[in-house]
């Protein structure tokens, strides 16, 4: 049986989560009136089980004969209404999946004089909150259920997620890293506007909840092809003081799994990882007061990637990159919320974060049989990213349960403050090549919100408005030996204005669900820069396009249900993949921008399914995508050199044709298994680009395609007395990457956490990639060369940690 057949038979017949489901509650309000239309204060309402008439749920209406349930599961209830004087009124009511919150329409009782009861069927939603929610368009993960990968970065703890794959550093969907991701909701600078950067040094600490929507509605800003990751920051609103204290420690490159090359500097091993965090809360009367602070220390052995190029004349040459990194990221964030009454709520909240990056990697470059060094590249890059975010928001409760507005303004302001320093040794000479960058991103958004509950779904509307700009500036002095144009330094400014609306509207009954939604944005942006720049001239593009969403489920009965989606996204080129600064990504591959750069517009279909039963379920969904003007990576060379530039390109048309799966079974109170599956169909077209920078050459390609996936299995233990164990594998089959193939991989995780000190304490112990397994394996093929690479960075990492609420 071949590899793909291998793959193909797990990821149809199963497909995992990591955490159990949580409760799916909701909250169903309604008013008690008579005839006149006059409020019946202090009526009783009870909730009962349709099916046995069980007691579920019990209150009485207030002064404006108006009442509220929480709490409620999805299932069939019986609503009984009585108060003296009046006749009792019962009626079905059927609890459905769609919304969190819905008002009731109002109940009208008749005064005793017959007996005659009515029987009118009504319609509630609620919001099903476990990680496969019944849209099947969202999963949502615990972080502290994740024990395998607790006590590392927000990227780390992604890995063992379902659907997930990590590659380069970047999340992928679905084998798709076109991934907006949010934080709480809403793009900052600490992830980047649109992209994903930064996941790997924010600590995993200050994180509750990793929110996974494949699907987004129109409410969510239409950037992101694949999809979107929201993660949700800790913040507690218990009352009086509490909070939770925690420290984590670790090592990584526990040995050298390949020895340098000669004559560098030696490669980092025991490489130390330390994360202290703390949150407070303060709740009294109509104010909380919050605080979260984590800091993330690491020494990582980030690259050590052995290269072996061949040029079509023949020359051969074999390189390692080993890159040496020291990363500390410290981040914190602060905030009140004052309820100035049970309708109106204000919060104010602050975030603030430092990452300091310091690498130190050495490049040498050998002949063909490594007999004769050719050149040493060593480099010194000192970063500083520097964020400051400011939020206030306001929330009006109308008095129906769900009927919301809410008013939000966020400002950022992120620099860059970079450093290089590349070394270039050669037989008879050596030569330093200096940069100096400094880039301070200033984004003004502002958002109104507006929900109103209906009786057999919900309407949601709203605006966006953002106004972003991004001034840069290079400082670049050449040493002797420098492969870069004298140029190459200069000034940049990025200018984004977006201005979106957006409505969407969701039915739902017992046996069908919709969801219909529709934004329209307007987008323009202007790139300028130096007027003297050899290559490059200011550009800028702008357009308005509708981007609608549209969902229609069917309820075959209360445990299977299909689901058709589609939905219309674009992927806008980030600044720095027009940046015209060229920078070095090894001694001679040279990373450069382009402003003539356009968006990513993508199509999404996808066919879902889902089957309930006592203990598990699975789901599984068919999707296919299709994309025009697609964005890659294009490395090519011009004559006359041996030097590699990677630059930005609209490769044309490309497609993503898969089938996901997630099986979840519990077995007993004591193990519990889940396991996901991926397996999809990869395809760019043939396309001819044409590279201007440094000067114009021609780059084509034939159609690429093929067939990947990845499988993963959680394995969950729950033994008495508060302790839990966790075992991870994980297998990525092959799959193709700009101009070439990544080759599979293969890791084991496992971790195991105890509750002490009455619960109020925890210890957990993990290990990443236990065997040692997860090597990046590429090959490459570009116009003029072809390369081999293997990847030996760190991946196996050991960590103990401790944590304590108050």
């Amino acid at each position: 049986m071949n590899k793909t057949a291998l793959l193909f038979f797990p990821a149809c017949m199963v497909i995992s989560s990591l955490v159990s489901a949580q409760t799916a509650s909701v909250t169903a309000s309604g008013r008690i009136i008579n005839k006149d239309k006059t409020a019946i204060p202090y009526a009783h309402i009870i909730l009962k089980k349709e099916k046995d008439s069980t007691f579920t749920a019990g209150t009485i209406t207030n002064e404006e004969g108006r009442f509220s349930i929480t709490g409620i599961k999805p299932d069939h209830y019986l609503l009984e209404t009585s108060i003296t004087g009046y006749d009792t009124y019962t009626q079905p009511v059927f609890i459905g999946s769609l919304s969190e919150f819905l008002e009731i329409p109002a109940i009208e009782l008749t005064q005793k004089q017959e007996n005659e009861t009515k029987i009118e069927a009504i319609t509630i939603t609620a919001s099903k909150k476990n990680e496969i929610d019944s849209r099947l368009d969202k999963k949502t993960y615990s972080v502290a259920d994740n024990i395998s990968q607790s006590g590392g970065s927000v990227l780390q703890s992604m890995q063992n997620l379902p659907g997930i794959t990590v590659q380069d550093g970047k999340v992928q969907l679905r084998g798709n890293d076109k991934v907006t991701v949010l934080i709480d909701g809403k793009q900052t600078a600490l992830t980047g506007f649109g992209s994903q950067t930064g996941l790997d040094n924010i600590p995993a600490s200050a994180i509750d909840k990793i929110e996974i929507i494949n699907n987004p509605s129109s409410k969510y800003d239409a950037n992101g092809n694949a999809g979107i990751i929201n993660i949700i920051m800790k913040k507690n609103k218990q009352n009086g003081w509490n909070g939770k204290a925690g420290f984590t420690t670790g090592l990584g490159s526990l040995w050298v799994r390949k020895e340098n090359l000669p004559t560098i500097r030696p490669q980092y091993t025991l490489t130390p990882k330390i994360n202290p965090s703390l949150s407070l809360n303060y709740r009294k009367n109509k104010v909380n007061i919050f605080l979260q602070t984590d800091n993330l220390y690491t020494e990582t052995l980030n690259k050590n990637e052995f290269v072996t190029r061949t040029y079509d004349n023949g020359t051969v040459i074999n390189s390692q990159l080993k890159r040496n990194r020291n990363t500390n990221f410290f981040t914190t964030k602060a905030g009140i919320d004052w309820n100035i009454d049970p309708q109106n709520t204000v919060t104010i909240s602050g975030m603030y974060g430092s990452e300091k990056i310091i690498d130190r990697g050495d490049q040498p470059f050998f002949n063909g049989d490594r007999s004769q060094r050719l050149r040493l590249w060593q480099f010194l890059e000192d970063e500083l990213k520097t964020t400051v975010m400011g939020t206030a928001s306001y929330q009006h409760k109308f008095k129906d349960a769900g009927h919301v507005l809410n008013v939000g303004f966020n400002y950022t302001f992120h620099r860059e403050d970079e450093k290089y320093f590349y070394d270039n040794t050669l037989p008879s000479s050596t030569g330093t090549d200096a940069f100096k960058l400094l880039s301070d991103e200033q984004v003004y958004d502002f958002n109104v919100d507006y929900v109103k509950p209906l009786k057999y779904g919900r309407i949601e509307t709203g605006i966006k408005l953002r106004n972003r700009s991004i001034p840069t500036n290079m400082n670049f002095i050449p040493g002797s030996n420098s492969v870069l144009d004298v140029s190459a330094g200069g000034k940049a400014d990025y200018k984004e204005f977006i201005p979106a609306a957006y409505g969407n509207y969701v039915f739902e009954n017992e046996k069908w669900e919709a969801e219909l939604g529709l934004r329209l944005e307007y987008v323009r942006i202007q790139y300028d820069v130096n007027p003297n720049h050899p290559t490059y001239k200011s550009d800028g593009y702008n357009y308005t396009q509708p981007f609608p969403n549209f969902r229609l489920a069917y309820k075959l009965d209360d445990r299977n249900k299909l689901s058709v989606f589609y939905n219309r996204r674009v992927d806008r080129p980030n600044e720095v993949d027009i940046r015209i600064f060229p920078k070095y990504d090894d001694a001679e591959i040279i990373k450069v921008g382009n402003p003539a750069l356009r968006p990513q517009f993508t199509n999404s279909i996808e066919l879902g399914y889902k089957h309930n039963w006592d203990n598990g379920y699975l789901y599984s969904a068919l999707y296919h995508r299709f994309a025009a003007g697609t964005i890659t990576r294009i490395s090519s060379i011009v004559p006359n050199s041996t030097l590699i530039y990677a630059i930005f390109q609209n490769a044309g048309k490309s497609y993503n044709t898969g089938l996901e799966a997630i099986w979840n079974q519990k077995i007993s109170d004591a193990y519990s298994f889940n396991v996901n599956g991926n397996l999809y169909r990869n395809q760019i077209n043939a396309f001819t680009v044409q590279n201007l920078y440094p000067e114009p050459n021609t780059f084509s390609a034939d159609q690429q395609t093929a067939i990947s996936g990845n499988v993963k299995m959680n394995n969950v233990f729950h033994f008495s007395k508060g302790l839990d164990m966790q075992f991870t594998l994980i297998y990525l089959a092959p799959d193709i990457i700009p101009q070439g193939r990544i080759k599979s991989r293969f890791s084991m995780d496992a971790g195991v956490k105890k509750a002490i000190q009455k619960g109020k304490g925890e210890l957990f112990l993990n290990a990443s990639d236990l065997l040692n397994t997860m090597i990046i394996r590429k090959s490459v093929q570009g116009s003029g060369f072809a390369y081999t690479s293997n990847d030996y960075y760190e991946t196996q990492v050991i960590r103990l940690g401790y944590s304590y609420k108050f």
